[in-house]
Order: structure tokens, then sequence, then C-alpha cells
């Protein structure tokens, strides 16, 4: 998949953002091993608890539709329907990622436009992660 185009998606799904009190909006697209491209927003709420990053929403509606192996994924974001700079997924979001992830292998894509943008791997972004063959490994 052409890193642009997954970028174009998510700036697509960022306009659905639902951000009446922080104005700051974040779209992500995710891209699965079959080429699927699952988008998210995020929504907020006005007990701020309940709010939902872009990163997390995108995920939880490719699990809810059965999918469980990702490549990549791209994230923008910013205030006030200005994107100044590259968003990066917060911990509870690197977190997600990890349990269906390689931290070697998935991509991190964060982007301001189409052709601005930084890629890295969840290893990176998550050093010493902590993930599901943490708790099936054997000693």
């Amino acid at each position: 998949m052409d890193v642009k185009k997954l970028i174009s998606y998510a700036l697509e799904a960022r306009r659905k953002a639902y951000t009446p009190y922080s104005g700051f909006q974040v779209g992500a697209a995710l891209l699965d091993t079959d080429g699927k491209i699952y988008t998210g927003c995020n929504i907020e709420n006005a007990a701020y608890t309940p709010s939902n990053c872009a990163e997390r929403t995108a995920f939880f509606k490719a699990v809810s539709e059965g999918a469980y192996n990702f490549d990549s994924i791209a994230i923008v974001g910013g205030k006030e329907g200005h994107i100044t700079d590259y968003c990066a997924p917060c911990g509870v979001c690197r977190q997600i990622m990890m349990e269906f992830c390689s931290p070697d292998r998935f991509k991190i894509i964060l982007a301001k436009k189409e052709d601005d943008y930084k890629e890295f791997t969840l290893g990176e972004l998550l050093p010493m992660g902590f993930g599901p063959k943490d708790l099936t490994s054997r000693s």
C-alpha cells in the first residue's frame, strides 16, 4: 500500500472527529495484512475518561470485524483544524498496538500531510513493550 494513500485516509477520518472540548482532531488509518483499511477518529466525552483515541477506534473497529493482523497505521492530528506537527499515539494506544502487532514489523506513520511524514516501528515508540508473548512464554 502506498503510504500517501494511507495518510489520505487518516486525513479524511480526522474530519469526522468529535472534539467539542479540546478542538484537537485526530484521524487514523489502519492497514491490515490483507490490504483492508480501517479508519478511526477521536471521540470526546464531557466526562473525559470515556473519550476514545482515533488509533483505538480504528483498532477496535478492525478487531470487531475479525481482523487481527496488521501492517501499519497512519496518524494525523492537530488543534482547530490545523496540522502543525506530528501527532504520536498516546501510551494506551501504543499498548493496544502491542497486543496485535509485531514491535519489529508494525509501522507507525506520523504525518502532517501526504508528502510530509515520519515512519517508526512500534518497537521504536514502545521499547521493551509488554505484550501477549510476555504472558505465554515459558522459562
